[in-house]
Formats: C-alpha cells, structure tokens, sequence
C-alpha cells in the first residue's frame, strides 16, 4: 500500500537530544497516521508507564494522503499513553498543521524524557532546537500563537501547544493547533505539559510524497471537486444540525444522563449556530469548508462553532439553553486547551451534585477553576471517574473517559460502540451512529433499537475508521471519499483496509491488556442494555479474542513480527 515515507525523529525533550532513525518496516506495514503511531508506542512505551512520567511518549504522524491535492486530508495524528483512560489512545486534530509538520522531512516526530523548564521545541528539515520559555508558563493558547509569530515569524498553522490545562496536568487537557483545532480526546495536552513542553513548532520545505499515480491523482482531483460542489448541511451549520434531531430520538444526553432529550435543543442547535456565522473555516486544502466562524453581537464572543458534541457537552447536558453561553464555553476550551466533551460533562456532573443544572456563569467559573486546578476545579481536572464517588453522582464514563453524545440507551449498536471501543466512550471508534439514525442512505441503516446483527458490522466500522485514521482522512468524507476511492488513493487491494484496521485496534487492546484491563472492568457500560453480553461474545469472536476480551498472545506476536 501507498505510505507516508521517511524516518522517525525522537526527541529527548529531558536531556536535550534527538536522533532519526528508519522506520521503512513499520511505515509499510502501518501505512501513517494511527496506525504508524500505534505500533511505534507498542514496542516503545513501557507496558507499566506513568502517563505523566518520562517513559510515556507522543508520537505526531502523518499519512500518505497529507501531501496529496485533495479535500478530507488535512489532519494530523497524535499517538500515547492517556492521563485519562491510563490506556493508549490516538487522537487527530485538523487544520493546516499537517502540512508543515511534513514539510520538516518527517512522518513521524516522538517527545520522551522530562524537562525541568518549561520548553519550545522547534522541529526543522536540518534538525531540533531546544528553547526555555518561562515567560509563556500559564499563558493560553492565543498567547503561545503570538508568541510565536513574534518571536519566529510562524503563523499559528505552525504551532501545536498546551494552554494552562496541559501544564497544570488536567487529564482532559488538549494539544491545540490553529487556535482553535484539538487533539482533544483523552488528555494528551496533559501528558505533553508533563513533559514541561509548551509548545512544538514544525517547518521545513520537505516533499516526503509518496506521489499519486495517475488512477489516484484522478481520484484526488474527483474527491476535491465533489467536496467543492456539494451543498450538504454541514456547510451552514456544522455538526450542529444534528443537535435537534438527535433530541427528537431521544439520544441527547440532558442534565447529566438523566434525560435523552432537551426542550431548549433548538435554542442551541444548527438553525441558531448557522445565524451566528461569519464566513466558513476550513481545513488544509479542503474545499469541503465545513468549520463555522461564529460571532455574537450583544456579548461580543467569537469563536468557531460550537459543534453539536460541544453543544451537548455544555448545553443540553448543563441544562443551558442560551447559545451565546455554549459559545463562551467553546471560546475558554480552545484559549485554556480543554477537551470540550470531557470538560463539559465534568461540569455537568458537578451541577448535578449541586442541583444548579441551567447556571451558566457557575459553568463558566468552572472551566477556568479546572483549568489552573483551583478550589474544586482541582478535583474536577481528575475527570468524572475519579470524582464522581466525592461528588455523589454517577459515574458516566468508558474507560475513564467522558460520554459523547449519541445516547446509547436510544441507538444499541452504538452502546457496543462505546462498549468495546479502545479509545473510551468516544463516538468516532466505531460510529455506528451513522446507520441508527440514520446519517446513511436508507439501504444501509439500521435498527436502532436492537443489537442484532450489530457485533459484526462493528468490526467493519472500527476497522475501516482505523484504516482512515492511517491515511489520514476526515470523518467528513462520508459519502465522497468511498471504500473503492480510498483504496484507489492507497493503492490498496481489496481486503487489504480491513486488514490494516484489525491491525491497529488489535495492537491497541493488546497494548491496553498488557496494563491488566480487560472485559470485565473495561468494556462494562453504566447502564443495562439487554443483548450486551451475549453481543460482546460475539465482538471478541469476530476478532480473534478470548472471551474476556484479551488479544491472545501469538497473536500480538505476530502482529509485531509482520
């Protein structure tokens, strides 16, 4: 298959050393993105390490896909051991770093050690600089990025950093980019802030490839012109447009997980988002432009979004009905790097301790609270699972990370979802979502309320999901970037992307079993859902797994020996 090329770059951010190394094995094997990160973190990261101790690393990758001409590529990965789930989780953030990441020469770029001072780490085609910045300790992101134009003439499209969350360790702290994009999910903002690492900068004029040939320039160019020409919905109202629907078929999460739909929906949802719009964001070379700058008037907050995940992070699920207040929140994630899903819930979960759901200024003094760890925000920054049983509050967690929405109790496929997903309760795993609402063309959906048949379909979506988190490609592409062209742009045979995908998610849970977790702890939801067990059976069947979930160990070897 068409893979990202080059070598590895390793970054000894504690003794201030770096060295490159070839990874043509693994890069062949993994193709980029999730995939490279992953199997790079297996055999590098000790199975017993401290998220937040020198042992862990970060690994930023990219995928063939990031230098090619079309739209759904402008992503970069980011692979480690999470503060949150204490497992190993990739998360991708999109927005134009992607592109200067490779033009430093590299497809993959691993931090490991620990500074004693706060750091800036310049990465460039002719090698790493090591820059003290203790005038930028607690600043936020919209700091960093002037800092940076400033002081090295790079533009924010250059810059991944830690806002005060990442550095007071909060375990759903992001790395930002672009201001506003995040690798947001599981809290590796923190793990970098461990590091004493404010900030990584990438440029370079490097062309890594790999080149397209002419079957898949043809694709590239169709794909682009498609994301051009489409009028979908998301283009006025992000993900938003989800947000009153979902309310309809009771799959919004309201006043933390109590209820499943939300009377104050359309106040917050896609029609209101889209009024507040100026302009359409984008992505490196997407033409698709779905991300929404949005301003309001009265208060003067700008920002972009909010999306729907957000909307129900610090709307529905806060019982906050006033759009503008969402948009505050949104606005302090990004500035103070805060995964937005994860922040939002442990809120939730403190106003249900208080009985203050629809508080808005008590939300917004909360979120700064966690993010410098003050009062009982320094509780709040461990997560819901590690406070829920201080607060009294239930623990609405997989993993140890926070629910997204798509309420499994109203879509079972997507309960599994959450249920065996590596990452936690994350809905992009395995997006079953997609065909129970459905988001799919009619021929393909499902029954949303039963889990028949749903194990096997399962395994399908986490690995084509883990297949595209290698290339790199959008979630958005849905529809436009098919099976059949994907391959066609990785010169893939048939089989070969289901293949990489069980690959990557078996390296994951077996990375994961080797930190001692397994179906009984791991893959057990916080509410009944008839079918579950029975379903899992089934799950870990198709996989090749014991039936406590645990990847056999000839199989992990052989795994790493390919």
């Amino acid at each position: 298959m068409r893979h990202a090329r080059g070598p590895l770059l390793t970054i000894d951010v504690g003794t201030r050393e770096w060295r490159t190394e070839r990874i043509d094995d693994v890069l062949d094997t993994y193709v980029g993105g999730r995939g490279v990160g992953t199997r790079l973190a297996y055999e590098r990261i000790p199975f017993d390490a401290d998220p937040f101790g020198p042992e862990n690393r970060l690994c930023f990758t990219a995928g063939p896909l990031q230098t090619a001409t079309t739209s759904f590529a402008g992503r970069l990965s980011c692979t480690g051991l999470s503060p949150l789930t204490n497992g190993l989780l990739s998360s991708n953030a999109g927005g134009f770093l992607a592109g200067n990441f490779v033009g430093a020469g590299y497809p993959a770029v691993e931090l490991v050690g620990e500074s004693d001072d706060l750091l800036a780490v310049h990465v460039r085609e002719d090698g790493v600089a090591f820059e003290p910045v203790p005038d930028l300790t607690g600043a936020e992101v919209s700091t960093v990025t002037a800092w940076a134009r400033d002081d090295h003439d790079l533009s924010a499209e250059h810059v991944a950093c830690v806002g005060p969350a990442g550095e007071n360790r909060v375990r759903f702290a992001a790395i930002m980019t672009t201001e506003h994009r995040a690798f947001a999910r599981g809290g590796l903002g923190a793990a970098l802030g461990a590091k004493g690492v404010k900030a990584v900068t990438w440029d370079g004029d490097a062309d890594p490839g790999p080149d397209l040939d002419a079957a898949a320039e043809t694709v590239a160019s169709a794909v682009h012109r498609e994301a051009a020409e489409s009028d979908h919905v998301m283009k006025d109202q992000g993900t938003a447009s989800l947000t009153s629907f979902a309310s309809e078929v009771g799959a919004l999460p309201t006043r933390y997980f109590s209820e499943r739909s939300f009377e104050g929906a359309d106040a917050i949802g896609g029609e209101q988002v889209a009024a507040k719009k100026e302009g359409r964001g984008t992505c490196a070379r997407c033409a698709f432009a779905c991300k929404l700058p949005t301003s309001d008037e009265e208060t003067g907050i700008e920002t972009e979004g909010p999306e729907f995940e957000t909307i129900m992070a610090f709307g529905s699920n806060a019982g906050v009905d006033d759009l503008p207040a969402v948009m505050h929140a949104n606005d302090r994630c990004d500035e103070l790097g805060l995964d937005t899903i994860s922040c939002g819930d442990v809120v939730s979960a403190y106003l249900a301790a208080e009985d203050a759901f629809g508080d808005a200024e008590l939300v917004h003094d909360l979120l700064e609270k966690i993010a410098r760890r003050e009062g009982v925000g320094d509780r709040l920054a461990e997560g819901i699972h590690r406070c829920h049983d201080a607060l009294g509050v239930a623990d609405w967690t997989m993993k140890g990370m926070e629910f997204a929405a798509h309420d499994g109790r109203a879509l079972a496929g997507q309960a599994l979802a959450f249920a065996t997903s590596n990452r936690g309760a994350d809905h992009l795993y395995g997006s079953l979502y997609v065909y129970e609402y459905p988001l799919v063309d009619r021929e393909d959906a499902l029954p949303a309320d039963e889990l028949d048949g749903k194990a096997a379909k399962l395994v399908e979506s986490e690995n084509h999901n883990a297949a595209m988190d290698a290339a790199i490609a959008c979630r958005f592409s849905r529809g436009t970037l098919t099976d059949e062209r994907l391959r066609t742009l990785l010169d893939a045979d048939p089989g070969d992307l289901q293949a990489l995908g069980a690959r990557i998610v078996d390296l994951e849970r077996g990375f994961n079993n080797r930190r001692g977790r397994d179906r009984r702890d791991d893959d057990a939801l916080p509410y009944a859902l008839d079918g579950l067990d029975a379903a899992l059976d089934t799950y870990y069947g198709r996989r090749g797994w014991t039936t406590e979930g645990v990847v056999p160990e000839k199989r992990r070897e052989r795994l790493l020996g390919e």
